[in-house]
């Protein structure tokens, strides 16, 4: 059985599920406790020295980043779509998987752990982050279904959580209608799952 180490309130724990139930795969999650600094303690680093979630164990397989573990699942699970062998398809999707870990945690991520878990940040900087990459993003999906190629991969799954938990950090998408549509059609896949804390 597959088991998921996370946090009720993460974004990136929610991808790892919502990929899961994408795959149909059966898991267990196995909450850590974040006021009680769980994630610290002498028996979660054993799992993860860096102390931070999600953990994913799958028999003797154990990943730490969110990213590292939709390449996981993609490829041991997944059909080709998901994460495609052709190379120029595999580095556009690596550079999605680099914006989850830059641009949208510097901007949509910060600002809901700001408005959300009272997070101090510096606002200016995150509201900035957040407008660039919107506009960018919009632009891109005015010309396309998807991120990359022609079928959903797991690029829209890292950039997705986010952007869906954006009212979270006070971000109105209303003038972004492709990401608008793009969310969407996430939303309409077989086996989405909504974020639930």
């Amino acid at each position: 059985m597959i088991e998921l180490y996370e946090f009720k309130t993460s974004g990136n724990c929610y991808k790892i599920k919502l990929m899961l139930s994408l795959l149909d795969l059966r898991f267990e999650s196995r909450f850590i406790n974040p006021i009680d600094k769980e994630h610290k303690s002498e028996q979660f680093l054993e799992l993860n020295p860096f102390g931070q979630v999600p953990v994913l164990k799958d028999g003797s397989v154990i990943l730490r980043d969110s990213q590292a573990i939709l390449v996981y699942l993609a490829r041991k699970y997944g059909k080709e779509h998901w994460f495609p062998i052709e190379p120029s398809d595999m580095a556009e999707i690596v550079s999605w998987l680099s914006i989850a870990t830059n641009e949208v945690a510097r901007g949509p991520a910060l600002l809901r752990m700001h408005y959300l878990l009272g997070r101090k940040i510096d606002l200016e900087e995150a509201v900035s982050t957040t407008d660039q990459l919107l506009s960018i993003l919009d632009k891109i999906l005015s010309s396309r279904d998807w991120l990359v190629n022609q079928e959903v991969s797991i690029a829209d799954i890292a950039i997705y959580p986010y952007l869906a938990l954006s009212h979270q950090g006070n971000i109105d998408l209303i003038k972004y209608t492709n990401i608008v549509n793009w969310m969407s059609r996430v939303e309409r896949l077989p086996g989405y799952v909504q974020f639930t804390q």
